[in-house]
């Protein structure tokens, strides 16, 4: 047991590794990012004591860095995380695009072309009529109806 303990001392930089090791492990079963940031704390730790720390400046890092990264990285990182993909797909990509009016548009029928594409359309307030030719913004789908409003946007 002296010899583990012996051994321990003169590679304290190992068991700091291992501990990181362990701690990015339990990260992956997490994710949360609470032990990744134990972990980079356990790694400066090792880096520490590789250097020539004694036991007390090797915890005193490993602490110092896991907490600034508690405090600094980790909410950074889950606001990332946490962000809404700005790839619209599908009929959410169309809303806000151009198209022009191929047949008029009024509260019961007419035709836009929206990216090469005919979509029954009506005006979006309910009541306009726009004529064919017009370039209009599609403000939203439902169904296969596109409800658009005219522009004056230079697409």
């Amino acid at each position: 047991m002296s010899d583990l303990l012996h051994w321990l001392g003169d590679h304290l930089w190992v068991m700091w590794a291992v501990i990181a090791g362990l701690l990015a492990a339990v990260e992956l079963l997490t994710l949360d990012l609470v032990f990744l940031m134990l972990a980079a704390g356990a790694a400066a730790g090792a880096v520490a004591a590789a250097v020539g720390g004694g036991p007390i400046i090797s915890v005193v890092v490993s602490v110092v860095v896991a907490l600034g990264m508690l405090a600094a990285v980790r909410p950074v990182a889950l606001r990332h995380l946490k962000q809404g993909s700005p790839i619209r797909t599908g009929v959410a990509a169309l809303v806000g695009q151009p198209a022009v009016v191929m047949q008029e548009v009024s509260p019961t029928s007419g035709t836009v072309k929206i990216h090469g594409e005919i979509w029954s359309a009506r005006p979006y307030d309910g009541q306009s009529t726009i004529e064919p030719g017009k370039t209009v913004e599609v403000l939203s789908i439902d169904g296969a109806t596109a409800y658009v409003h005219e522009t004056e946007k230079p697409w």
